[in-house]
């Protein structure tokens, strides 16, 4: 424990500034996730998160599916229903198991996605940009190195987002 008045070491303060930016990231992805041309009708993040794991995992198991998100199936099964009527998802009985429910996105789910996406990335662009050339390249290796950090310890329940080319 550090004395009351000692400064916070490095990898706290680190540690504080990610929260912070995880923080302000979360603002913005809501933001873009409401300016989306169908954001009435998405209205939930735990929705998002939900077909966020289904486009990283096409033909997941629902259970599974349940283990990456930490909830119990009802909700998932109730988040399934709605995302199922708007279109964005289609689930399908396991090849391998009829008992088993597989999920997948549609075209439309898909769609949607990407536009939430573009507009997260181009509000990304925009801000990095702005930084001077050598911040970008701190900032890109130290998210390179937390990123590897983070999927070292998560990575076996967690899998990383497929990487997206951002131009």
């Amino acid at each position: 424990m550090t004395a009351p008045d000692a400064a916070p070491s490095a990898s706290h303060q680190a540690a504080r500034s990610a929260s912070a930016i995880t923080e302000l990231l979360d603002v913005m992805w809501e933001h873009a996730r409401h300016s989306s041309p169908r954001a009435t009708t998405l209205s939930s993040t735990s929705q998002l998160r939900l077909m966020y794991v289904v486009d990283r995992e096409a033909g997941i198991r629902m259970r599974t599916a349940c283990q990456r998100l930490g909830s119990a199936a009802p909700t998932v099964t109730r988040m399934c229903d709605r995302l199922q009527a708007l279109g964005f998802l289609k689930r399908l009985p396991s090849t391998d198991d009829g008992r088993e429910i597989t999920l997948q996105l549609t075209p439309t789910g898909k769609e949607h996605l990407n536009r939430i996406r573009e507009e997260r990335d181009t509000m990304l662009h925009e801000a990095i940009n702005a930084m001077p050339p050598s911040q970008r390249h701190a900032l890109a290796a130290g998210l390179a190195g937390l990123h590897q950090q983070l999927d070292t310890a998560h990575g076996k329940d967690h899998p990383a987002p497929r990487s997206r080319s951002v131009a």
